[in-house]
């Protein structure tokens, strides 16, 4: 007999109606509710650190709680828990807990033949749903209003269907709550990365209450398309010749927070973090403080920072590990993030290289191209270039409206400072108001004065060299170094052997070596007006076989560190198991305690060992 489905855990699920005996045959709601199997789906996504979630919840409640229809029980479909377990087995690997028996793919679930069902069909169902635009408009009709996630969904959706030549959405990962961090691309081949094409991204509401950049990205999405479409030249050559990523939302769990109170009503710090109270832009590894100790020795590299491992015992959120992960997919050359607050450019270093100054002037080696980056955007915004003291932003109208980060304020696990340090991108903070979440008949004009500023800036990538790195054969060489003589930060090359290089005007002496080659260095001038990267190419001839065998040895005798975002060649491992795999010996893993505490039932199943 189908009855009301009253599990807390199983609230969200895509029916109303259960039945029992369910498939473990558990016999009653109270049965299910004082089981292992229930504790674990209602602590999961804590475990877990929100991988997977809730997903894993839903497909879990499908067995404890199956769907129930004209007094027949439906099983949930086994594609989708076999789609589930290989994407988040890692998850479970890296706490050292075995998959779950109750989630047995072959044995609790039905094959489609068999009339089963999607236990996630509503994850999908409001955000696939098409929203009709209004009769008589244009499809290059952009609605300035504030867009909800699912309405983000959907005209991220729409967009790249209509422009799918030149574009496509994908997720980079999942919030703490669940929701897609989802990404619109725009490139001449979306979804792969061309030769010696140069990648860009920007992304918003990282705090979620900071939400013009947020609806700003969802109006340059369409921009672009519609642009495109229409054959405008400009925007044409631009995503023909670059490799754009637009993330609108990188903490729409806030977000929600922070539009429950509504625009204008929003306080200053309501939906700032994530759903874990953490800040995001506070949350990434601090190399900066490495930084600085590494700057004070002769002859160290001082770029491509690793993550240190004491980073992984702290809180690290989902959102900020997508990002991380992200990073590594695409060779990014140029980056922004967009907040609100104030209306300023700032550019890294955010943390003071006297760690107890709160305001210090603290440049990387790549000042000077950094402040031409800030100064793109600012110098075509007509509200940065107001000299008006008492508007907005007006303390900073002396600058320029552009400001080095640790000299306005000093904060370490940044966004910006990890971009430059772990990896080859420049990330630049832009400010885009002083008020983070503005009444709709504001966003019109918001997007009139950053419109320019944005296009201006993502044409930024085409500045300096770029080239190929290869060996006497034409094979690229991976991660070859390109450095520049008086700047102490080093690029490298991605896997195609394809380079680019942010220089500002002027002559450079422009090195590359790889192990095993011998350097070549050229020497390239930047004329002052030059809008397209100059082609530098490098031919590596390789050293003699002793010189091979000394850097081959010398490779081998370097410990691999472990790096729990899985970058080959070290150890494949989650942050979560670089934080807590279990002590030698043959102890239990730390989350053993907590159900032993919880049920009488020892849930043995959920040992590896």
């Amino acid at each position: 007999t189908c009855m009301d489905l009253q599990l807390s855990s199983c609230a969200d699920a895509a029916y109303t109606q259960t039945a029992f005996p369910n498939l473990l045959e558990q016999r009653s709601r109270e049965a299910v509710e004082s089981s292992p199997e229930y504790i674990l789906l209602s602590v999961l996504h804590h475990l877990l650190e929100g991988q997977c979630n809730p997903d894993l919840r839903l497909l879990g409640c499908a067995v404890l709680a199956p769907r129930c229809e004209g007094s027949r029980v439906r099983r949930p479909c086994r594609h989708v828990c076999e789609g589930l377990r290989e994407a988040c087995q890692p998850a479970f690997d890296a706490i050292d807990m075995a998959w779950p028996y109750f989630l047995d793919c072959a044995h609790y679930f039905a094959r489609e033949e068999e009339g089963c069902y999607d236990p996630l069909e509503k994850l999908r169902g409001d955000l696939e749903a098409e929203e009709a635009l209004p009769s008589g408009l244009p499809p290059t009709f952009i609605r300035f209003a504030h867009h909800s996630y699912a309405q983000m969904v959907r005209v991220l959706k729409r967009t790249a269907t209509r422009c799918a030549q030149v574009a496509k959405t994908y997720s980079i990962g999942r919030s703490f709550d669940g929701k897609d961090l989802l990404v619109i691309e725009f490139s001449g081949r979306p979804g792969q990365h061309e030769l010696m094409e140069p990648e860009v991204k920007l992304i918003g509401n990282i705090h979620g209450n900071e939400v013009v950049g947020r609806e700003m990205l969802i109006y340059l999405a369409q921009y672009l398309c519609s642009e495109y479409l229409l054959g405008n030249p400009r925007i044409q050559r631009l995503i023909n010749t670059t490799r754009i990523h637009l993330l609108p939302s990188m903490n729409p769990d806030g977000y929600e927070v922070a539009a429950a109170e509504g625009a204008g009503y929003n306080g200053w710090t309501s939906g700032r973090q994530n759903a874990q109270n953490l800040d995001l832009n506070r949350n990434f590894p601090d190399l900066t403080s490495e930084y600085y100790r590494l700057a004070s020795v002769r002859g160290t590299r001082t770029d491509h920072i690793p993550i240190p491992e004491h980073y992984w015992w702290g809180k690290v959120a989902p959102e900020t590990k997508a990002i991380m992960k992200w990073m590594r997919t695409a060779p990014f050359v140029l980056s922004a993030s967009l907040h609100g607050g104030d209306l300023v450019v700032s550019y890294p270093f955010d943390f003071s290289k006297h760690p107890l100054e709160v305001k210090m002037f603290s440049p990387t080696p790549d000042e000077k191209m950094f402040k031409l980056l800030a100064r793109a955007y600012a110098d075509v915004h007509p509200m940065m270039m107001d000299r008006s003291e008492g508007r907005c932003g007006g303390n900073f109208r002396k600058q320029g409206s552009v400001i080095n980060g640790a000299d306005w304020y000093s904060f370490t696990g940044g966004m910006s400072d990890f971009n430059y340090l772990h990896s080859n991108c420049f990330e630049i903070t832009v400010e885009l108001g002083c008020v983070k979440f503005p009444p709709e008949e504001a966003l019109y004009g918001l997007w009139l004065n950053n419109k320019e500023s944005l296009l201006s800036f993502v044409e930024m990538v085409h500045r300096g060299i770029k080239g190929v790195v290869m060996d006497r054969f034409g094979q690229p060489v991976k991660n070859a170094r390109i450095l520049v003589k008086g700047i102490r930060h080093d690029v490298t090359t991605a896997s195609d052997g394809d380079y680019w290089r942010l220089l500002p005007p002027g002559s450079h002496i422009v090195i590359a070596q790889a192990p095993g080659y011998s350097k070549v260095m050229k020497r390239v001038t930047i004329p002052l007006r030059m809008r397209k990267a100059g082609r530098v190419d490098f031919i590596l001839q390789p050293l003699g076989t002793g010189h091979k065998k000394l850097s081959r040895e010398l490779q081998r005798t370097v410990p691999a560190s472990r790096d729990p975002l899985g970058e080959p060649p070290q150890l494949d491992l989650e942050p979560l198991g670089a934080r807590r795999q279990p002590s030698a010996g043959g102890s239990k893993p730390w989350w053993w305690s907590y159900f032993t505490s919880l049920s009488p039932h020892r849930p043995r199943w959920l040992l590896k060992y």
